[in-house]
């Protein structure tokens, strides 16, 4: 085949107004903030006029001397939790919904629903659900696993508010990853589930010999989503809680949010600085899942 700069320049004219708004959304983002993460950068500086000033890592040092930043980042590690849960329900639900069934079409709307829903929204559905006088004390109550009477404050309390903000995590990521391993298991060939059945083997062994292996590069990208998502969890965190009681729900993301834009100094600085270290720490888990997926396939070979 001949080389033709005129197609070479054609097709690069092409790419050129996707890879303008990349430039100027994502990776000039991405290096300014990199680079403040090394500066001391404040509201007071921007209303005097002057610009970031470089300090090197100074603001690491902050931040691995604040107690309230290393316990952000350890509810956010912690926050991982969810991951596993997430994934192997929707892989499970996504199973059960790829049977053409009728009326089976609503039964995945209905799952997506969440996905879909304002966190406003879902914020004061799931106020309503964990107050003292909601559904889920009352449901308790009914079933004699509470005392008629008591009252319990779900997100008031230390022990149970992490675990009540989680559980909205999970509500409104569920329907998202079951879509996508929905359309994965939608393109596994039909023919291999055949021959698999004809040979004699379980719908179990069927699931674990034939559908999970096809499906290990969906399983990967839910995995590095969802795990990139909990880490990132933010807006469930602000509607609900604020990062209370006692800072239990307080995540990395509300650490980096309130630095940057809530009181009075505005350190944008150590913002950048906190966003880094979650940005490392995310990446070292997604080289972990390549890592483990890589061995896995090797193992199987």
């Amino acid at each position: 085949m001949r080389f033709s700069w005129r197609d070479t320049l054609m097709s690069y004219a092409f790419l050129a107004p996707a890879l303008l708004l990349l430039l100027a959304f994502t990776f000039y983002p991405l290096a300014y903030g990199t680079y403040l993460g090394f500066t001391e950068y404040t509201g007071a500086r921007f209303a005097q006029g002057l610009g970031p000033k470089w300090i090197g890592l100074e603001n690491f040092r902050t931040l691995l001397a604040d107690p309230l930043f290393l316990t952000s980042l350890g509810n956010s590690v912690k926050y991982l939790l969810v991951v596993p849960a997430l994934q192997l329900a929707s892989l499970a639900v996504a199973v059960l919904v790829s049977r053409e069934l009728p009326g089976i079409a609503l039964f995945r709307a209905a799952y997506y629903v969440p996905v879909v829903t304002s966190i406003s929204l879902a914020a004061v559905m799931w106020e309503w659900v964990y107050n003292r006088e909601g559904t889920l004390n009352w449901a308790l109550s009914a079933l004699h696993l509470l005392p008629r009477g008591e009252a319990f404050g779900w997100l008031n309390n230390e022990a149970t508010a992490f675990f009540a903000v989680m559980l909205v995590t999970f509500w409104r990521g569920f329907g998202y990853y079951m879509v996508l391993y929905l359309a994965g298991l939608q393109n596994i060939p039909a023919e291999l589930e055949e021959a698999a059945r004809l040979d004699g083997a379980t719908p179990w062994q069927r699931f674990w010999r034939v559908t999970v292996p096809l499906m290990k590069p969906t399983i990967l990208l839910c995995t590095l989503l969802s795990t990139i998502a909990a880490l990132r969890v933010l807006e469930e965190v602000l509607v609900l809680t604020g990062g209370g009681p006692l800072n239990s729900t307080y995540t990395a993301l509300m650490y980096v949010y309130a630095k940057a834009f809530q009181g009075f100094n505005f350190d944008y600085g150590l913002a950048s600085a906190a966003g880094l270290v979650v940005a490392l720490v995310a990446l070292g888990l997604a080289l972990v899942n390549f890592r483990l997926f890589h061995e896995a396939e090797g193992g199987d070979a």
